[in-house]
């Protein structure tokens, strides 16, 4: 394997098509060395991801005969086809989805964070929820989907798509609780720096859906649930083709491990019981009489993990072949402090280049995961991988040959339109001569302004999957 080839500008027409839309602007900012490499790379990467690609790979009719993977069912057996869902890629497994059932679908209603040219279909409506906070739109789009699920009987086949994102869309509080403070718990642990796991154990024990419970519902009606799930999970294994159902824990379809008394506990370990809304208080304290979330298969429902985080890695493992270029996975399971995952990324590539060490350049490495931004006062505007991707920038000033892509593979990082940033050894001198500040922007978490000033920013829109973050780094 030897050098990557080196930047071929695209012209408007071809950028069009390409899943990050300033990639000429990107190519022709920065260390030439590594940004047509890292470009294609990342587009490769998100180009095979994409959902609307990925399903109809998986999911096929053959008459009345719907597959996926090995499983089959007979349309004909069902008197409705039900369509339901929550995600940020929701809006491309829908289209994937009605492209393959057609008219065979009697009524479908999926919540989406962003609609889009195209998301217009004949028989799956698309609705606004909120994300990362759940809000009362989604709350009645929610309500909506429960309606429509409420009718349900032996002889309905309902098929859910879920994706990254679905806990917040798809909201509906407990009884007593309101979308309010449902929205004011999901900020109290965000910023006390709960992590994923933690808050999702929250959420799911102050919601009428998340933990499993409409899957729950659905099985207790007789109905048949199929669910087709890109998961976002850091720690699962590859998916590769979905061959069988497999177990599922989580969102609004899977089994749920944990308790009451867990998403109790968790309040306690962050001192949020004197600041948390009474309803949840009291709705936590009266789990013992309560439901649980399913513990255990409910009949009738079947999961279809098609996706999962490593599957990004090897995406970006497949586009840095296609570049000749050897290629290491570090990890897909990078989490913590986004400031200083970008450090010790840095640290490693600076390593490669400098002593060969633990790979000879050229070489891409590629690292997945969730980091975060832990906020410790005001934050300006930024997301984890801007602020990963500058903290790259900041280690690496002035190396010629190293660059990194920093994605948040859905399309929107933090409270941002961008999807990340790429950057190299020479973003910190343009921050310079722009007047940009990188260690303000990094200590009050503004990177967005920063990166914007100096055209490092990497703008995607909706992608179609959402598996985290995926940092590609090439060394030259």
């Amino acid at each position: 394997m030897g050098q990557a080839r080196p930047p071929e500008p695209a012209d408007d027409k071809e950028e069009d098509m390409l899943p990050i839309k300033n990639t000429s602007m990107l190519q022709n900012t920065g260390d030439p060395l590594v940004r047509g490499p890292l470009l294609r790379m990342a587009n490769h990467a998100l180009a095979a991801l994409n959902s609307e690609r990925l399903i109809p790979s998986l999911v096929r009719l053959e008459g009345d005969i719907l597959h996926v993977g090995d499983t089959v069912w007979n349309l004909a057996d069902y008197r409705r086809v039900l369509v339901v869902g929550a995600g940020k890629a929701g809006n491309h497994m829908a289209r994937a989805l009605e492209s393959i059932l057609g008219a065979r679908i009697s009524r479908g209603l999926v919540i989406v964070k962003q609609l889009e040219p195209g998301d217009e279909l004949a028989h799956i409506e698309l609705a606004l929820g909120g994300h990362p906070y759940p809000n009362e739109s989604g709350r009645r789009a929610t309500q909506r989907i429960l309606d429509l699920l409420g009718g349900c009987a032996s002889g309905d086949l309902v098929v859910s798509l879920i994706s990254g994102g679905s806990s917040a869309l798809m909201n509906c509080p407990a009884e007593g609780i309101s979308v309010e403070e449902e929205s004011r718990l999901t900020e109290l642990l965000l910023t006390a720096g709960a992590s994923i796991l933690e808050i999702n154990t929250v959420r799911r024990h102050v919601s009428a859906v998340n933990g499993g419970r409409l899957a729950q519902r659905v099985s207790a009606s007789g109905a048949q649930m199929l669910n087709l799930i890109l998961s976002d999970r850091v720690g699962d294994t590859a998916v590769g083709t979905p061959r069988v159902p497999t177990a599922y824990t989580g969102t609004q379809i899977g089994l749920d491990p944990t308790t009451f008394l867990d998403a109790w506990n968790i309040l306690e370990r962050y001192r949020l019981l004197a600041a948390a809304p009474n309803s949840v208080l009291e709705h936590l304290r009266r789990g013992p009489q309560l439901t649980e979330t399913p513990k255990s298969p409910l009949p009738g429902v079947s999961n279809f993990v098609i996706q999962g985080l490593p599957d990004a890695c090897a995406a970006a493992v497949d586009a840095a072949r296609a570049e000749h270029l050897p290629v290491h996975v570090l990890t897909s399971g990078l989490e913590g402090d986004s400031r200083q995952a970008g450090m010790f990324l840095a640290a490693v590539a600076r390593e490669v280049r400098d002593r060969g060490e633990p790979f000879a350049p050229p070489c891409v490495l590629v690292a997945a995961g969730e980091t975060t931004v832990r906020l410790n006062g005001p934050a300006g505007s930024g997301g984890p991988s801007q602020e990963l991707a500058l903290s790259f920038a900041r280690e690496v000033a002035g190396l010629a040959g190293v660059g990194i892509a920093a994605i948040e593979t859905e399309g929107t990082d933090g409270p941002t339109t961008l999807a990340g940033a790429v950057t190299d050894g020479t973003t910190l001198e343009r921050c310079r001569a722009a007047r940009v500040d990188i260690l303000a922007a990094l200590d009050g978490h503004d990177c967005c302004p920063a990166l914007t000033a100096v055209g490092d920013q990497l703008e995607t829109g909706n992608t179609g999957t959402n598996l985290c973050d995926l940092n590609i780094i090439y060394i030259a």
